[in-house]
């Protein structure tokens, strides 16, 4: 079991949490947690990218000059990718970068990146965080009193207009919610900060997934 502190919005711990890190996967698979980062970078890229080859472009297809005799290095068409206008040697052609994780890939990716947060003393659990209206100067006074300066994953177990309106403006801070969490998110971000609901809500939801 791993015993996780829990925070007030002061930055003061008022309790523990108890967590099975069997529920998780007990240990991190890196080598999965790689690929699924691999594979996340991968299919954000657009692959929109493209050049004409000598094929394509404009131009008449004659021999410039002989081949022998002229003094100069042989030369085909005004094509080539060796002249101004020309085609572009291995030029680059629209593709498809995307590389597929299974549905249990992408949880258990998940879990490792959660396990290796809560190992590494990464992951800090707060209770009673709301916001009455949204202010940006609340939310960083949170974060501040919680020592979090760095990159920070906002965990909530559903949305909350008010600290999402309060969070978007603070740089390096992304807010999610349990439902919405993936690896790439959790294994990018130096910090993690979950309320204790969404705690409860991964814990049940890795529970249940578990049992099945």
């Amino acid at each position: 079991m791993l015993n996780l502190p829990v925070y007030d919005t002061d930055g003061r711990q008022v309790d523990t949490m108890k967590v099975d890190e069997a529920l998780f996967g007990t240990k991190v698979n890196v080598a999965l947690l790689k690929q699924a980062i691999v594979a996340y970078h991968a299919n954000q890229r657009q692959g929109t990218s493209a050049t004409k080859g000598r094929g394509q472009v404009e131009g008449s297809t004659r021999k410039l000059f002989r081949q022998k005799g002229t003094g100069s290095a042989r030369r085909g068409s005004i094509r080539t990718n060796l002249l101004r206008g020309g085609g572009v040697a291995f030029g680059k052609r629209p593709r498809d970068f995307r590389q597929k994780l299974s549905k249990n890939m992408r949880r258990a990716a998940l879990r490792s990146a959660l396990l290796a947060k809560m190992l590494g003393n990464d992951l800090l659990l707060i209770q009673g965080l709301s916001i009455k209206a949204p202010k940006t100067a609340v939310m960083a006074g949170v974060l501040r009193k919680l020592k979090i300066d760095r990159s920070c994953l906002l965990t909530l177990a559903e949305r909350d207009p008010n600290l999402y309106l309060s969070s978007r403006n603070i740089p390096n801070l992304t807010v999610r919610t349990a439902s919405e969490l993936n690896a790439f998110d959790v294994a990018t971000r130096q910090k993690m900060l979950l309320t204790t609901e969404a705690m409860k809500v991964l814990t049940t939801r890795e529970g249940r997934e578990e049992q099945a």
